[in-house]
């Protein structure tokens, strides 16, 4: 089907003559035109996807039936009152037709006779900054737009310095609406002073500034004479002329490995898309973290061998020598390797409306690598409007904040602001498997090149021979008042009179002195679990059967702690009492300050319990006594699924 007709003829149009002249020609041409990736941001019903919309429909990139429907949809559910809503081209989501709002991304490519191109429109509300960042990470441009009725607005200046933060060359300034303002050059000078003084604090050095109508499609494709102040091109002419360097190829070889390529037994090879840098056949490699180097014998791709490849190219190097390489590693220049380290200092952009708990385990995605994480205490948050730096316990939604990010192994990497691919990850919660944040690394921090692991004689398995025992952890968990410490007591003095060797970590007490700098906010119970798991597993290495009663309400720290030991070593016990029969009981009076409003954050009252969807053993403390229940866990710990015997 034929471009519309009746999309008006624009200066620099996709329709080229070459077309009815030499196709061969043109599509030559169209080949090796150079491409432009940008987005379009800014706050909420700012006229982002009409923007796109009239793009496209200028660079006749809507087909006949697109128009059609386009059309049909305006009269329908448009905003235009039956003109054409330019919106609904890229508004594809019921919901957001509906509300007139983008949420999702949405990516569009279009073409003129002078450069190709992909927009991403991204959206405007706060509550879907996360989508902005997806649309961010890989743009060489972006079109800030601003209601030229309302000025520069909170969301405005955050994706202004997401913008700046993730390293985007080329920022367009698009104030528009202006038809609605009278096409007043005071109103946009105001507004450019504005904003000018906000992206010299963010270090956006320059940035290109046009007033437009983009429903009217005045300064878009031409030069509108109803702003005859404005000298500047339209903005089609700009993104046709921006020059878009591609460094990459001058920078060191990388290559994240995303696959072992095994077809069969005589060929094995690593494939992935490099991420910078140049690959030939004959040059040295590192493999990191491992260290080991090779030589690259062949570069595989499915049009056949080559003798050389560049950044942004997918390809299957095979190596010289036989040596351990898997998903997740980096191939490296030998010469210029980059650094590996499992402690850093990076910014993070939090997404969730769980806030970021420090302590709490996550898992990290960087390049095709995937690792446990934890994150320390924010050293610092941004407030966007003024960029202070202000003082944080936690990140919530759409904050940006200063931390410290430790790692469960060791990773190749580079600093964000060198190589988005090894500098750049994205933070995972590892219960559901949401995306919850972005991040990039600056640099690793030195105390994580100053410490090694010292070897010793004397393991866990000759401190367990010793004892007759293995080491193990029996983590009961429950609301204050189930009964926990009771049993626990009950079960050690049992072992005890076995001849076990064992050790309670009880709440109450650890919080004596352990934790007695603790207090009861999320964060803290979350760092009070994390010493905890730590000292038991310190207690298993030593041969002990260490017996955990905590209230332990939060499934991500007991998972932590689990996977702190060996298979087997943990036997988590739900202590399971309803709410309310655990609130008659209130031994310790507890339940009653908290429903006076005396405790905060008491579990169960105003702060959750997250009970275990899979524990080993649950007791059922309205159907057994504390006595039965710990005769319970001998009698499984003394079973064939954990014979704690040696």
């Amino acid at each position: 089907m034929a471009l519309a007709d009746t999309a008006p003829a624009k200066a620099g149009a996709h329709q080229s003559d070459l077309i009815s002249e030499d196709i061969e020609a043109y599509l030559h041409a169209h080949e090796h035109k150079s491409l432009l990736r940008f987005l379009t941001c800014g706050s909420v019903d700012d006229g982002k996807s009409t923007l796109i919309g009239r793009l496209l429909y200028d660079s006749k990139m809507i087909f006949e039936d697109q128009l059609a429907a386009l059309e049909a949809d305006s009269k329908k559910v448009g905003t235009q009152g039956g003109d054409i809503d330019f919106a609904l081209l890229v508004d594809g989501l019921a919901a957001e037709r509906e509300q007139g709002i983008t949420i999702d991304v949405a990516y569009r490519f279009f073409s003129t006779d002078k450069r190709k191109f992909i927009v991403a429109d991204t959206p405007g509300h706060e509550q879907y900054t996360r989508n902005m960042v997806t649309g961010a990470s890989t743009a060489d441009a972006a079109i800030i737009l601003i209601d030229a009725r309302k000025g520069v607005l909170t969301q405005t200046r955050r994706h202004s310095y997401l913008v700046s933060l993730l390293g985007i060359r080329h920022v367009i300034l698009a104030v528009n609406k202006m038809d609605l303002v009278d096409w007043s050059q005071e109103t946009f000078d105001a507004i450019l002073a504005d904003y000018r003084a906000f992206a010299e604090q963010i270090g956006i050095k320059a940035f290109h500034a046009i007033p437009m109508s983009a429903l009217k499609g005045d300064n878009i494709t031409t030069s509108s004479d109803k702003a005859p102040w404005y000298a500047g091109p339209p903005l089609m002419t700009l993104l046709e002329t921006l020059e878009v360097e591609d460094d990459l190829q001058e920078k060191p070889f990388r290559m994240p490995v995303q696959w072992v390529n095994r077809p069969n037994l005589d060929f094995r090879g690593f494939s992935g898309l490099i991420a910078s840098g140049t690959i030939a056949t004959g040059d040295k490699v590192k493999v990191l973290p491992s260290g080991r180097e090779s030589t690259v014998a062949r570069i595989v791709t499915f049009s056949g061998d080559l003798p050389r490849a560049v950044a942004g190219q997918s390809v299957t190097l095979t190596l010289a020598d036989e040596i351990d390489v898997s998903r997740g590693d980096v191939l490296a220049a030998a010469g210029d390797p980059p650094a590996v380290a499992d402690q850093f200092e990076s910014t993070i952009v939090w997404f969730d409306e769980e806030a970021l708990l420090p302590g709490r385990p996550y898992l990290v995605k960087l390049g095709a690598r995937i690792v446990g994480a934890q994150i320390t205490e924010p050293k610092y948050k941004v407030n966007v409007n003024t960029l202070e730096h202000l003082a944080a316990k936690r990140l919530e939604l759409n904050e940006i904040g200063v931390c410290n990010l430790s790692l469960d192994a060791p990773v190749a990497f580079d600093p964000y602001a060198e190589n988005k691919d090894l500098g750049g990850f994205i933070l995972i919660d590892r219960l559901s498997n949401r995306t919850v944040g972005a991040g990039m690394l600056h640099f690793a921090l030195r105390r994580s090149q100053n410490i090694h692991w010292q070897a010793l004689d004397v393991n866990k398995s000759a401190r367990a021979a010793l004892k007759g025992q293995k080491g193990r952890v029996v983590w009961l968990t429950g609301l204050s008042g189930s009964g926990k410490s009771t049993i626990a007591n009950l079960v050690e003095k049992r072992l005890h009179a076995d001849g076990r060797h064992t050790y309670i970590l009880d709440g109450d007490n650890v919080r004596h002195g352990l934790n007695k700098d603790l207090g009861f906010t999320d964060e803290d119970r979350v760092e009070n679990i994390r010493r905890v798991a730590e000292v038991a597993k310190l207690m298993v290495d030593a041969g002990l059967i260490v017996l955990v009663s905590f209230i332990s309400p939060f499934r991500a720290e007991r998972r932590l702690a689990r996977e702190l030991l060996a298979e087997g070593e943990f036997i988590e016990v739900f202590v399971d009492t309803p709410l309310e029969v655990a609130e008659q009981r209130d031994v310790k009076g507890l339940y009653k300050k908290a429903r006076a409003g005396e405790l905060k954050n008491f579990t169960g009252v105003d702060s959750p319990y997250e009970a275990p969807e899979r524990p080993e053993i649950r007791i059922d403390t309205t159907a057994m006594t504390p006595a039965e229940a710990a005769e319970e866990i001998v009698r499984w710990l003394d079973g064939d699924l954990g014979d704690y015997s040696i």
